[in-house]
């Protein structure tokens, strides 16, 4: 087969590879498995013997009347397959643990449990139709977090080490000062104003 001209013959029908198909023969699987097989076989990276050709045509044609079959799952909401074991309200009770919906048990936080069983915070969110507030960590772990961030001084800017500095700038600008006399103090009072040095 050649990419210009490639044709498929099922009962006797000769169908182009220019996809130039009518409404009747979309709807004909035969058809559309034949026309998929012809597609794949077409692309150059494809190497099939011509023997194979009948049973990948057989396994496109079983692929495409899964994919139009109608099943019994498709009538069954995706939301009442993730049955929550606990209510929102019991989840969030506690201020100490988050219950998992998932499995019923108490966690601190759930960023380690969602990712154990392939979910982010988000995909978690509306497995159980829950709101986007819905909390991944328990307010009272978050709080004590908080807490210990504070007392061990994180998130605060070193302000004595920039004091210290300043303090070794102004003594190094005030010797430089001595040395150059009264030229020096402009010099001086330049270098405080760039600085944000108040004297």
């Amino acid at each position: 087969m050649t990419d210009q001209q490639c044709a498929c013959y099922d009962e006797g029908m000769v169908m182009s590879s220019d996809n130039e198909m009518s409404g009747e023969e979309q709807n004909d699987t035969v058809g559309l498995a034949a026309a998929v097989t012809m597609a794949w076989l077409a692309n150059p990276h494809t190497r099939v013997s011509a023997s194979d050709v009948p049973a990948i045509l057989q396994s496109m044609h079983e692929a495409v009347l899964s994919l139009t079959a109608p099943t019994s799952e498709q009538a069954v909401p995706a939301t009442s397959e993730h049955t929550p074991a606990v209510s929102v309200r019991k989840s969030l009770a506690n201020r100490d643990r988050i219950i998992s919906m998932i499995d019923g048990k108490p966690y601190a936080s759930l960023k380690r449990h969602l990712t154990v069983h392939g979910l982010t915070p988000d995909e978690y969110r509306a497995r159980f139709n829950l709101k986007s507030d819905y909390p991944m960590v328990a307010p009272g772990y978050s709080e004590g977090r908080r807490a210990l961030a504070k007392q061990l001084g994180l998130g605060r800017k070193a302000v004595a080490a920039v004091e210290e500095a300043g303090a070794a700038v102004e003594q190094a600008a005030e010797e430089v000062v001595t040395k150059a006399g009264k030229r020096g103090k402009a010099a001086l009072a330049s270098a405080r104003k760039t600085l944000g040095i108040r004297s």
